[in-house]
């Protein structure tokens, strides 16, 4: 027994570390694989991948490196995204905006959403189709969520009642796709599963 004792913690040690070499070779080939799209300038692709690469193994230095990359795309990104998201848009319903049944809902509505984005804020109105009065429902600060991130390391906000969005604009620039992904408890984040509550919104 007592030479079938450290037998077995030496086969336990093989195991842990042929498994901590694994981790390491895996985050090392997503790390050099963001790097590739990062020259390529796919900053999307190589931010998800250098995200994915400083979650892998946190405390090494290919993940502090993986991070600093994953800081620096944050602020290209999310100004690139800014610069498009500025200004009005009109909610066209949950579903895409070529979908014939968001354009039904919508006429048979006696009033519309709007949303205008700030630099720093988010502003919801909602407009009498008849008058055309305007009357702002609530504004909210524009905060990233940075940590724990469910969808996208860049694109998600967390608005005052804790639900975080994913945020979305398409190539013409004219189309907003917001997606709740999860939602910000005292224990921490919650990802959204099943059922996301989605909007569409065209640009006013």
């Amino acid at each position: 027994m007592k030479k079938t004792f450290p037998l077995i913690v030496f086969l336990i040690s093989l195991k842990f570390f042929g498994q901590n070499d694994q981790k390491t070779a895996f985050q090392k080939s997503k790390y050099e694989l963001a790097v590739s799209y990062y020259k390529k300038a796919d900053f999307v692709k190589a931010i998800d991948l250098f995200s994915l690469a400083a979650k892998i193994k946190p405390e090494n230095e290919i993940a502090q490196e993986a991070s600093k990359k994953v800081d620096t795309l944050r602020e290209v990104l999310r100004k690139e995204i800014m610069d498009q998201a500025v200004g009005t848009w009109k909610k066209s319903g949950n579903k895409p905006v070529w979908a014939s049944t968001a354009v039904n809902t919508e006429s048979q509505s006696t009033s519309e959403e709007l949303i205008e984005i700030k630099e720093n804020q988010i502003l919801f109105y909602e407009v009498d189709k008849k008058t055309n009065s305007k009357k702002l429902l609530k504004t909210e600060n524009l905060i990233y969520n940075d940590a724990n991130s469910t969808a996208s390391p860049f694109s998600e906000i967390i608005l005052s009642d804790g639900t975080i969005w994913n945020c979305s604009i398409n190539e013409k620039a004219d189309v907003l796709h917001v997606i709740n992904v999860a939602v910000k408890t005292e224990d921490g984040i919650e990802k959204i599963q099943n059922d996301n509550e989605e909007s569409y919104y065209i640009k006013n």
